[in-house]
């Protein structure tokens, strides 16, 4: 989220919301000691906010053809979104490939992307181990899990928040810092999981929680920075979290969850949270 400009305190904006969710502006008013703060998700649309603000505050009608301003053809639009966030874009695209492609190597690609090299022998499953791995040159796998996901489901739920949390990250602070929170969060999350015994995992839900993690404590330690994030989603999340920890969710069906690799990605973004608004609240 970008801060845009003050409106009157207690002015009735139900109108001006009301036509700002018409054109598909995305945006939150919350209140200041000095008055209301419109705030818009996309900074592209800002002078189209404040056309439309202009609008509303000579009274005139909000929701018409010729108060619409001229909008880019939705293939461009985006096509220019994903130019902004192209961190974010590249996770999910990487993510969708390696899913379309298990559908044609199957196991072949699996194992090449574990976290050690894994393989049957006697019937049995055998792998090596994380130190000869590395020493062999094989340095991929330390991220290489978080791109393998084993079900549509999965693989929805996780891309949906990366999608979410990723691109306040990456238009807030920049490609740079998100780059920087997939490669420590997805290794962190992974060497967390691979301590606990389990090379067979994958998922990009420990980055996801690494995320969350940043984005709730830059809104919570430094709130003019933009970021956003309902806390009824960062209690759900977290009651998630430790829900899949628990005896019931193997019971309801919800077993073999890398519990070790969401714990280790929430450090990791509570970490670059807690650093990074320590920066902002200094200046």
């Amino acid at each position: 989220m970008h801060p845009v400009m003050l409106l009157p305190t207690g002015a009735d904006t139900k109108e001006l919301r009301k036509a700002l969710w018409h054109y598909r502006i995305g945006h939150r008013i919350t209140d200041e000691t000095d008055g209301q703060l419109l705030w818009v998700a996309d900074p592209r649309q800002r002078d189209e906010l404040k056309s439309l603000v202009s609008c509303w505050e000579r009274g005139e009608p909000l929701i018409t053809n010729a108060a619409q301003p001229n909008r880019q053809p939705k293939g461009q639009h985006v096509v220019a979104v994903i130019r902004q966030v192209p961190v974010t874009a590249m996770m999910i695209g990487i993510s969708l490939l390696v899913f379309a492609l298990i559908g044609v190597f199957g196991d072949l690609l699996i194992v090449g992307l574990t976290i050690v090299p894994v393989g049957v022998s006697g019937g049995q499953l055998v792998y090596g181990s994380l130190g000869d791995t590395m020493m062999s040159g094989q340095l991929w796998r330390l991220l290489s899990p978080a791109f393998l996901h084993f079900g549509w489901m999965h693989l929805i739920f996780n891309l949906m928040w990366v999608w979410y949390f990723g691109r306040q990250i990456e238009q807030l602070q920049g490609s740079r810092i998100m780059l920087l929170l997939l490669v420590v969060a997805g290794i962190g999350a992974n060497i967390a999981q691979y301590v606990t015994g389990t090379v067979l995992f994958g998922g990009m839900s420990g980055v996801v929680y690494a995320l969350l993690a940043h984005v709730w404590l830059m809104s919570f330690r430094a709130p003019q920075s933009g970021f956003f994030v309902p806390q009824m989603l960062v209690v759900f999340m977290l009651g998630w979290m430790v829900f899949t920890m628990t005896d019931i969710a193997g019971s309801v069906g919800f077993g073999n969850v890398a519990n070790e690799a969401h714990l280790g990605g929430l450090l990791v973004g509570l970490a670059t949270g807690w650093y990074y608004s320590s920066k902002r609240s200094k200046h």
